[in-house]
């Protein structure tokens, strides 16, 4: 009888102990989004939280290190020809989720659609960015999408060849606009719904889409037992939810609903001050820049006014960047006086931050009352009216402190120039997307997050006709700087290219053709033993394949 009871216990601790490894297994790491997943169509996805999904569950030719690197990822390996003109890369066994192999005809697809459909990020082939052979003409002259320099000569290898040499053409191979679709699987799909379900989007990534309804606050992923890097993959899934203010967020995290948080405000100073919490909390760079961007022009602004650079530059001096960090966004985010944000592009042969020495630009945009005093009224003499009304818009749902960071801009820059009224108009952010992108708008509260580690990926927005250029800016020594360093003189000599980009960023200064206002710091609240989550400042803010919760 002892013996029964004894091998009865025993079997009771084993499915015990099989029924929490179980549940365990089952538990999903519950994840904060600040706004809704916009799209998972790489062609139409703009930002960082659709871009996070997307690299949840799909692989391109390489992916992040912990450190940023580009490693590989579908690409084993790669070769390039002596000029640097040519990527041959060479693909590992994957498979998409409805079991097909993942071959170099589907980056091939991919890549001509984008070109072909001219999307917002398709300049990241043309010779601003990636420099893909044809990727212009295609882009902005309707080319033959055949012609674009992708090909694959069996499935196995895909060849890329580049107008010229990209020195970092390894690293942008990891950000979603490079990520390949099943054209068989695209095709089959009714016109428009790729992405928008389950059964409507395919993975060969490190999870598998479980539910998703566009428009939609929740969003969950599962572990792909199929990924070519499955073992390495601890997280069962990734429930994602929309939390739109930091209040909530932090309740979110003390109740256990969310196990990662971003916070702001008041709630960082809270947070600090209570121990359990304090232990909990991490500030990462985020990598975004906010910033104002103005519309210049007769559409907006009271026909054009905001063209006159005097007026954007009254306007700039006008805000004070410190107060906004340290009385609104209150987190670790840094104020900031250059077009090109701090701490994530560094030179290859100093180490030396390109934006390191904010001071340099202080004096230009940095809250100076008597200069903007002096500003404005060079621009009242040019313009011939002394009295502006402007709308400034901006997203209700891009974090607590926008709103607040929105009054505050109204509230300095009215106390500084009496002749100046800012009327905010709050919307959703892609309510302030639409406006921007269809030129509808005086002012915007924006932000800018880093694709590549390279300052071209903020020097390349103001290039005429640029797609991101939203305040339709021009200058044609801007435009030759920045040939000269993407496929002119200075793309073979790393230190000639260095100092052309810092004169450019120095002419948007000067034209204040934005004016800068702070780079984003994330306050995170991590469930205690939750690790291994990567946090980036350059094109994936968050990965996961590495995580882990014990």
């Amino acid at each position: 009888m002892k013996k029964w009871n004894a091998l009865f216990l025993s079997m009771v601790m084993i499915l015990s102990c099989f029924s929490v490894s179980a549940v365990a297994e089952e538990r999903y790491l519950g994840v904060m989004l600040s706004t809704n997943v916009m799209s998972l169509d790489t062609n139409l996805a703009t930002d960082g939280e659709s871009f996070e999904v997307i690299a949840d569950c799909i692989d391109g030719l390489t992916q992040m290190d912990a450190d940023g690197a580009a490693i590989p990822a579908i690409a084993e390996s790669y070769d390039l020809s002596e000029d640097g003109k040519t990527y041959t890369f060479h693909l590992r066994d994957a498979k998409w989720s409805n079991g097909t192999p993942v071959t170099a005809d589907d980056f091939v697809f991919a890549w001509r659609r984008i070109c072909k459909e001219a999307g917002e990020y398709a300049y990241m082939f043309d010779s601003s960015v990636g420099c893909v052979k044809g990727a212009d003409a295609i882009i902005y002259e309707g080319a033959d999408p055949a012609t674009l320099g992708v090909s694959a000569p069996d499935p196995k290898t895909l060849v890329v060849e580049l107008e010229v040499p990209v020195s970092f053409f390894p690293s942008l191979m990891y950000f979603p606009t490079f990520y390949p679709i099943n054209e068989a699987f695209y095709t089959s799909l009714e016109e428009g719904t790729y992405g928008t379900s389950p059964e409507t989007f395919l993975s060969n990534g490190a999870f598998v889409l479980e539910s998703y309804t566009p428009g939609t606050a929740n969003l969950t992923v599962k572990k792909n037992p199929d990924y070519w890097d499955a073992d390495r993959v601890q997280l069962a899934g990734i429930s994602y939810q929309v939390v739109g203010s930091s209040d909530n967020a932090l309740t979110a995290f003390k109740t256990g609903s969310l196990d990662v948080v971003t916070i702001s405000g008041n709630q960082v100073a809270s947070a600090k001050k209570d121990g359990a919490l304090s232990e909990k909390l991490a500030v990462t760079g985020a990598g975004y820049m906010w910033y104002l961007s103005f519309s210049q022009t007769e559409n907006n602004a009271e026909g054009g006014m905001l063209a006159n650079a005097n007026l954007r530059l009254a306007i700039s001096n006008a805000i004070d960047r410190e107060a906004l960090v340290e009385d609104y966004v209150m987190d670790g985010s840094l104020d900031t006086y250059t077009a090109v944000p701090p701490q994530f592009a560094a030179s290859a042969t100093t180490g030396a931050d390109f934006s390191a020495d904010q001071e340099a630009f202080a004096d230009i945009c940095g809250y100076n009352p008597e200069k903007a005093e002096e500003y404005f009224a060079a621009a009242v003499a040019e313009l011939g009216k002394d009295t502006f009304t402007f709308v400034m818009i901006y997203g209700n749902n891009e974090g607590d402190e926008v709103a607040k960071v929105a009054q505050a801009i109204k509230s300095e820059v009215e106390e500084v120039l009496p002749g100046v009224t800012i009327n905010l108009q709050p919307m959703t952010k892609a309510e302030r997307l639409d406006k921007m992108q269809n030129d509808n708008y005086d002012i915007a509260l924006t932000r800018w997050g880093p694709d590549y580690a390279d300052p071209m990926t903020y020097l390349g927005m103001w290039i005429t006709n640029n797609s991101n250029n939203y305040g339709f800016w021009s200058n044609a020594a801007y435009d030759q700087l920045i040939a000269d360093c993407t496929t002119g003189a200075y793309i073979s000599d790393y230190d000639a290219r260095w100092e052309a980009m810092f004169k450019a960023e120095t002419l948007v200064m000067q034209e204040a053709v934005i004016a800068p206002l702070y780079t984003k710091a994330n306050a995170n609240l991590i469930t205690a033993g939750v690790e291994g989550i990567e946090f980036h400042p350059v094109a994936l803010n968050r990965v996961y394949k590495n995580a882990i919760i014990k």
